[in-house]
């Protein structure tokens, strides 16, 4: 089965309208023959002139190669979002925290991806949860980042990441859709196919 799993990079954690995507990556995970495709990956742009200082200034344009003159010189929202659906379209999608990259962001506008015919696969952070089966102070279990997951499941390092993460949506993408595959392998990742 192939399954797109694709991951946002954002200005905060608020989600929509107080925040934006300003990257996005897609990979298709083939559950079959245990590969991990890049599909489609691009900053997202907007005028940042009237942006407050918080966006300005967020976590991804300090932590990552992304910068606000990449995010005001890149490809309109509007038509990255209507990239993305054209390729998710009818397709199995998850990603790593789906509450965050759709309810927060993706199923708003300009993505508007509850409009589409796809099928919303589990969400890859959820099973790693039960997977690593680490308590949580609040209940449950602990939701565990994508690098100790992409680290604890896949040490031969298929990503190519060992050397650190670029923090990028599609180098995210590309670990969580691993991560994905060593969950299937191991029974965790079920499907009804």
């Amino acid at each position: 089965m192939i399954i797109y799993v694709l991951d946002t990079e954002t200005t905060g954690l608020n989600g929509f309208p107080d925040d934006f995507v300003v990257d996005i990556g897609i990979v298709e995970a083939d559950t079959e023959a245990n590969t991990v495709t890049p599909v489609f990956s691009s900053v997202v742009g907007y005028d940042t002139d009237d942006w407050p200082d918080e966006q300005k200034d967020s976590w991804i344009f300090t932590h990552s190669s992304l910068s606000l003159e990449y995010v005001k010189h890149a490809p309109r929202a509007k038509d990255v979002a209507d990239q993305v659906r054209y390729i998710l379209a009818g397709k199995n999608v998850t990603s790593y925290n789906m509450p965050f990259d759709f309810k927060k962001f993706l199923d708003h506008r300009p993505w508007d991806l509850t409009h589409l015919n796809i099928r919303r696969m589990p969400d890859i952070m959820e099973i790693a949860a039960e997977y690593f089966e680490e308590p949580s102070p609040f209940g449950g279990y602990r939701w565990p980042k994508l690098d100790k997951a992409y680290r604890e499941l896949c040490p031969q390092d298929p990503a190519g990441i060992a050397k650190g993460q670029e923090h990028r949506a599609l180098s995210d993408a590309v670990a969580a859709g691993y991560v994905l595959l060593a969950l299937y392998v191991r029974g965790f990742y079920e499907i009804d196919e």
